[in-house]
């Protein structure tokens, strides 16, 4: 079979230079365009460290969809950007592995019903670390038998957004658990200090150098707790669910949210 076709957005940024070395590195797939609002002209295996791609950054989504014909798109964009990409690749019928920020609950709507027009295949992660996945599952599964929980999420200083996509899925995680104990917490409106509540449950957002991305979901009981905790010391650790999410996505139908869903 012909390799998968991977167009790349954000190339230029830290994740997508590191999306550019994952697809490169396989054999199944292939870096067929990079667009980045930086570098431009630059070759997106050089940026990323690797020998020249003989792919050039470009500025323009549409124009690189037109000229290098991807099958799959990975956006590590901004958050100001993914929204307006999605509409694009949709439309196109490239399908979307998103992985940027900024996606609300009308946009996932709305991204939803663009799915079912054109039936092209989008898949968005809060995060595509493995161990952070099992971290949801986990704290999902602990809902049904602890009472209370709140969320510290620890990210790099450049992080844009707070609290967190996968701080906020796992809160709703927890909240619509079948069975769930976990109700509002007492003290979730009790000023600025007790963090941002989603779902009732507090989300404490910490951003310091030093830090990639790390979460704690710390639940309370009948005097105890328990504490799960997920960290990722470098970006690499995302790698292997993006990789799993180029090669899953175009077997899916529609909007699909959460790793989880192609594990």
């Amino acid at each position: 079979m012909p390799p998968i076709r991977v167009l790349v957005i954000g190339a230029a940024g830290r994740m997508g230079r590191e999306v550019v070395k994952a697809v490169a590195s396989q054999t199944d797939m292939a870096v067929a365009a990079a667009v980045d609002r930086s570098s431009i002209g630059s070759d997106a295996g050089a940026l990323a460290g690797l020998d020249a791609l003989g792919v050039a950054i470009t500025d323009s989504l549409s124009d690189a969809i037109k000229q290098a014909k991807p099958d799959v798109s990975v956006d590590f964009s901004l958050p100001t950007s993914v929204m307006g990409n999605a509409r694009i690749l949709v439309s196109a019928k490239v399908a979307a592995v998103i992985g940027a920020s900024g996606l609300t609950e009308e946009d996932m709507k709305e991204l939803a019903a663009l799915c079912e027009q054109h039936g092209t295949p989008a898949l968005y992660a809060p995060n595509f670390a493995i161990g952070a996945v099992l971290m949801m599952q986990f704290a999902a599964e602990a809902a049904r038998h602890m009472d209370a929980a709140e969320i510290i999420e620890l990210h790099h200083a450049g992080k844009l957004d707070s609290p967190s996509a996968t701080a906020a899925r796992t809160a709703r995680l927890i909240a619509g658990a079948p069975d769930s104990r976990v109700k509002q917490h007492p003290s979730a409106d009790h000023g600025p200090a007790r963090g941002t509540a989603v779902e009732g449950i507090p989300i404490h957002s910490i951003r310091l150098p030093g830090l990639v991305a790390h979460q704690e979901v710390i639940f309370g009981g009948l005097g105890q707790t328990l504490t799960i905790r997920h960290d990722s010391t470098g970006r690499e650790s995302f790698m292997p669910g993006v990789l799993l999410a180029v090669r899953k996505i175009r077997s899916l139908s529609g909007l699909t949210v959460g790793l989880e869903n192609v594990l």
